[in-house]
């Protein structure tokens, strides 16, 4: 990275801590680094437009033209750019237009690129579609299904020429000299960097704040949290900022926000998108890459793009299809047995109306022919591990011994971040939020003796899982989140339900599971608050090891039985 006082051309720095409308946004781009045979994760979907958009500094396209081409799924506007029935050109004013009209509030993205770069980058990529001269030679001259794709990454990865700023002023000039892997595959299929999405400071708690950029509210009411830390690209997704978004989740963070905005959010299987560049290799495996989008085909056409082992990344995976796209004839939830976990029998404390909301989703997959079975507090162990004589939840296992053993895992896992930060000035430690320096502190005292104990435990969760749960269930089902969304404001619930939060992310217990084991697991839209409609609730829904494929043709076959849900739009 190169820190304040980059001088190339194009590099425009905004000045640390203050505000900046879109139009005026700091950030610049060196040429993206692009290459040829990527794979293309078109399947069949189509789209629809509706609403109208004034177009601030992008004058030239229609206003209904405008929202014509935002309305488009993911998938349909590859199709659309690649028939030439819309140039990249106009992709790119459409999608202007709207961030210049909702961004300021939404607060959803930042660091964007001068508009005049965006357009001259769609120009290039109407010229490569053009044929003879053009620089990239592959299918319709193409550089691949996200050919023009207007994008902007999460601020926890790399864009080569634009700051990562993990939302910390200590690093609000630091400047990407590569891409990240799973950007540079983004930009290899077509995609355009914009930008950068908002998210909470360092990435930790589940609410879009941070004092660099400010705070993201929810898609659906401006007064509650995005969720987070991928809140910015939820938000971004929901109000048709983007064509589709990258985010990542150590805990819960690409399913939270999902849940909160009514989209679709994938946590992949450990190691199905692998991370490069980064500094530890080995152990650093519990937070992921992965996609976000307003169809499921729209998510799993990204996963295609960002899935796949790379040689650099040890425990990286092969991708198992060419495509995650399924068939019409795939997505089906017919025959599947899902076992639904609830508060784990009263262990997680629970707001009103979340419970009955995600029963309401499982009894559409129920009505869809999926067998849906209630388990208790009181399930067998049949484990043999540290859970015999405690209360054993939904999942056969002690979840106070997995919440102990996640507290080892996430302070070992993150206090060396913050250590980095803390070296950075003598006066570091007074510009890094508490919740940060909490997790630091409390890994002074950390002796590799009690993160092999935490370890096991965690391999006996694993074991148990896949040779009690999975041997009966091809899924497991919970809620995406323990609380509806809240005040904008707070930094973190201090109480659910009338208990006592101990820690600034007890309120997010419900997603460690799919994360320590290693699993994949997706939020799907599960329904809006029972009482005034306007907060979204998601259903997470958990898959067996190394089941990215099979969950997602899950998640396609519930799409499949809400349609009417699905139309429903933030405004």
């Amino acid at each position: 990275m190169t820190m304040r006082g980059d001088t190339r051309p194009g590099v425009l720095m905004r000045p640390a801590g203050t505000a900046r409308p879109a139009s005026t946004a700091a950030g610049g781009l060196a040429r993206d680094r692009t290459g040829d045979g990527a794979r293309d994760g078109t399947g069949d979907a189509t789209g629809d437009a509706t609403d109208g958009l004034a177009a601030h500094p992008t004058a030239g396209l229609a206003a209904d033209a405008t929202d014509d081409i935002t309305s488009l799924d993911a998938i349909s506007l590859s199709r659309a750019i690649h028939s030439r029935r819309v140039s990249c050109r106009e992709v790119m004013l459409a999608y202007l237009a709207r961030i210049h009209r909702l961004n300021p509030c939404a607060n959803a993205l930042v660091n964007l690129v001068p508009d005049e770069w965006a357009l001259a980058e769609a120009e290039r990529c109407d010229a490569e579609l053009s044929g003879p001269g053009g620089r990239h030679r592959g299918r319709w001259g193409s550089r691949g299904w996200m050919h023009g794709f207007p994008q902007a990454i999460k601020d926890a990865a790399h864009a080569m020429g634009l700051p990562t700023t993990f939302g910390s002023p200590l690093l609000a000039d630091a400047v990407a000299q590569v891409d990240s892997l799973f950007v540079e595959r983004m930009k290899a299929s077509g995609a355009i960097v914009i930008g950068k999405t908002n998210m909470p400071e360092l990435g930790l708690g589940s609410h879009t704040y941070n004092p660099l950029f400010g705070r993201t509210p929810n898609a659906w009411d401006a007064s509650v949290s995005a969720g987070g830390s991928s809140g910015g690209a939820a938000v971004a997704l929901a109000l048709r900022l983007l064509p589709v978004a990258d985010g990542s989740d150590f805990m819960g963070s690409l399913r939270n926000p999902a849940g909160w905005n009514h989209v679709f959010g994938l946590r992949p299987s450990q190691g199905r998108v692998p991370a490069f560049p980064k500094p530890e290799l080995w152990v650093s495996q519990l937070a992921t890459d992965g996609p976000m989008a307003r169809t499921v085909s729209d998510l799993a056409a990204l996963l295609s793009t960002q899935a796949g082992h790379d040689a650099r990344v040890p425990l990286a995976l092969a991708a198992e299809p060419r495509s995650y796209v399924p068939s019409a004839k795939e997505a089906t939830v017919k025959g599947l047995r899902i076992a639904w976990l609830g508060d784990l029998g009263g262990y997680l404390a629970m707001e009103p109306g979340i419970l009955t909301t995600c029963e309401a989703a499982l009894a559409r997959l129920q009505a869809g022919g999926a067998h849906v079975e209630a388990l208790g507090a009181n399930e067998p162990n049949g484990s043999g591990g540290p859970n015999e004589g405690n209360r054993a939840g939904g999942f056969g296992f002690s979840p106070e011994a997995l919440w102990e053993a996640w507290l080892v895992w996430r302070r070992a896992l993150v206090a060396p971040n913050v250590a980095a930060l803390l070296a950075l000035r003598p006066d570091a430690r007074a510009r890094i939020k508490p919740e940060a320096l909490w997790e630091h502190d409390q890994a002074q005292s950390l002796d590799f003796a009690t993160f092999m104990r935490a370890a096991q435990v965690r391999s006996s969760f694993h074991t148990h899982l896949v040779t009690n749960l999975f041997e009966r269930f091809d899924l497991l089902a919970l809620p995406a989140a323990q609380v509806w969304p809240f005040d904008l404001q707070w930094d973190w619930p201090r109480t659910v339900a009338g208990r006592t939060m101990d820690t600034y992310h007890r309120w997010m217990e419900v997603t460690l599971y799919a994360t320590f084991a290693g699993l994949p697991a997706i939020s799907v839209p599960a329904g809006f608050h029972p009482e005034h409609g306007k907060w979204p609730m998601g259903l997470q829904l958990i898959g067996r090891p190394l089941a990215d494929a099979a969950l997602v043709r899950a998640a396609a076959g519930y799409e499949g039985l809400i349609g009417a849900e699905l139309q429903r739009r933030p405004g």
